[in-house]
């Protein structure tokens, strides 16, 4: 059994993070400097780690590749199959003729670019990141932005900056109750201190969004939507986190974000219409339509969410695994768990074959590796279920949902690629130390670690995407290194998900998922990444800050757990 060494270089832990950190540098030149598409920016940085694995830490070469296929099979199942669902159910919707019903619509409530920023991106995103998250939300707001003319890469680009404020109780909460078992925390006290967290950040993204979009002066006319918009959301995400639990949080507060933006944009109008340079005319009198004829048009969506939300209710959930497993060829593995979950496959030759070391854990243990196949409970499906149902109501012959299907194939070709080697790196990283050995380096920082276990739960999600899988690889090593400080660890705990999100941005599958949806080509993978980047740099080190100020200022409003 191969066993993990932090400092494989000299034995000290600043060299071996600087070797550590050569595939991050990578990836980043490649895109920000040399602006090559994020396909091969991955590939590049996956050859990069590969090196490094191997010839700085002595990963075996078996256990190296194992794990980089690990990642690349998780990055195209659950991660890209739900992209390619949403993109696909977005496609049919355009195919079917009623998006253009949609558009009209959505130009009745507001045909000002700046509210239907808001409405789409913020509002409806937020609630589709609750439902189903890993991607989803970019993949449909971002293709019904561009569908409602918008330039694509303010589509893309808005996106990308909204999904930062739900991210943290994405997919029904997942990413809190991932960090509970991880750190062995109670899970609401976490979700009490992430909402706190992400409700102060909240409460200004919508703003935020229009300032990026519009200009301050722009951004003023319409502020009572604004106001309205994340007051609406903030409100309701800390209410229900702290009193409720992490589950309905980003359910909860999206819809109650919707229903009041639907108010505000019914009751009031702003002075002036704004459209952004590089879109499509506005329609300033879209056609009406019957209300049956609207409803119908809606249906592909109201499809999705009912799908996904029946897909992810506890008590539907297990019997759907239950039925999943049934079908899976025997000679598998269940991991063991509380009640029925899905099919865990032991990854053959990599499953407990590494040793992870103090501090990373509390004592030596095997890195388990296990591939949860959990295809028919998977929200990719339910929203794959979805369109078949949207073709059977709206009488879609199946030769046009076979067309459908191959041009979001040929559209998403180069992004499954982009995410397949995302995960493969991010996974190699994991299984041969090199992100423990960056986490252990910044949680050195002694007096500052409140500001940096805000910057550890950033590069998480940058690597993996997924504020969930950010949370199950650096949580544990957040409160080891809080108790050592005599810090509190629900505090860093939950600033490693709260300040992970706004990594989200410039992930690199991220990236190619919005340009995906938007229709841009992988040449402008690179533009907008250079365009989220100081977006993300500046919001992270928000959270940072505010994360010193709970620590050394305001201990007394961070739960406080017994025996951590």
């Amino acid at each position: 059994m191969w066993q993990h060494n932090y400092e494989p270089v000299a034995g000290s832990l600043g060299v071996s993070a600087i070797v550590a950190a050569i595939p991050i540098v990578v990836l980043f030149v490649m895109l920000g400097v040399l602006r090559k598409p994020a396909w091969m920016s991955a590939m590049a940085a996956l050859v990069s780690a590969l090196l490094v694995a191997l010839a700085a830490y002595g990963m075996p070469l078996q256990l190296a590749l194992i794990s980089t296929l690990y990642g690349a099979a998780f990055g195209i199942f659950p991660i890209a199959w739900i992209v390619f669902a949403s993109i696909m159910l977005y496609r049919l919707a355009v195919d079917t003729g009623k998006f253009e019903i949609i558009k009209d619509s959505v130009g009745g409530l507001t045909n000002d670019r700046r509210l239907q920023a808001m409405f789409i991106a913020f509002s409806f995103g937020a609630f589709i990141e609750g439902a189903a998250g890993f991607g989803a939300p970019v993949a449909v707001s971002g293709a019904m932005l561009a569908g409602l003319g918008f330039n694509p890469f303010y589509a893309a680009g808005i996106c990308l900056l909204a999904n930062t404020a739900p991210v943290a109780f994405g997919s029904i909460g997942i990413p809190v109750v991932t960090l509970a078992n991880v750190t062995g925390l109670p899970v609401l006290p976490l979700s009490a201190m992430v909402g706190r967290l992400c409700a102060m950040v909240s409460i200004i993204i919508p703003g935020y969004l229009i300032v990026v979009m519009a200009g301050w002066k722009r951004a003023g006319e319409v502020l009572p939507a604004i106001i309205a918009c994340g007051v609406s959301f903030a409100g309701m995400q800390f209410y229900v986190s702290n009193y409720m639990g992490p589950e309905l949080t980003d359910i909860i507060s999206s819809l109650t974000c919707i229903v009041v933006m639907v108010i505000v944009l019914k009751v009031w109008k702003p002075k002036n219409i704004m459209r952004l340079e590089g879109d499509k005319p506005i329609d300033a009198h879209p056609k009406r339509h019957a209300g049956g004829e609207v409803f119908m048009a809606w249906v592909p969506y109201l499809l999705l969410v009912v799908f996904v939300l029946v897909w992810g209710e506890a008590q539907i959930k297990p019997r759907i695994n239950e039925l999943g497993n049934a079908l899976v060829p025997n000679g598998s593995s269940i991991a063991p768990g509380t009640g029925p979950v899905a099919e865990r496959l032991m990854v053959p030759g990599l499953h407990n074959q590494i040793t992870r070391i103090p501090p990373v854990v509390p004592a030596p243990a095997p890195y388990a590796a296990l591939y949860e196949l959990n295809w028919l409970s998977a929200s990719g499906t339910a929203c794959f279920l979805a369109i078949l149902a949207t073709a059977i109501v709206l009488r879609v012959r199946p030769a046009q949902v076979v067309r459908t299907y191959v041009g979001t194939f040929k559209q998403l070709k180069l992004p499954m690629v982009t995410i397949a080697s995302m995960l493969g790196l991010a996974y190699l990283m994991n299984y041969s130390g090199m992100t423990s050995t960056l986490g252990l380096a910044l949680a050195a920082t002694g007096f500052a670690f409140p500001f940096f276990s805000a910057v550890l739960g950033w590069l998480g999600v940058f690597l993996t995407g997924s504020d969930t899988s950010a949370n199950a690889l650096f949580g544990n090593l957040q409160v080891v290194t809080a108790n050592a400080l005599d810090l509190n660890p629900v505090l860093t705990a939950s600033v490693n998900s709260s300040a992970g999100v706004m990594g989200k941005m410039i992930s690199v599958q991220s990236i190619a998922v919005a340009v995906a949806a938007t229709g841009m080509t992988t040449a402008d993978e690179s533009r907008l990444f250079r365009f989220t980047i100081k977006h993300s740099i500046l919001l992270m080190v928000c959270m940072a800050i505010i994360s010193m100020l709970f620590a050394y200022v305001f201990p007394q409003y961070v739960p406080v757990v017994a025996n951590p």
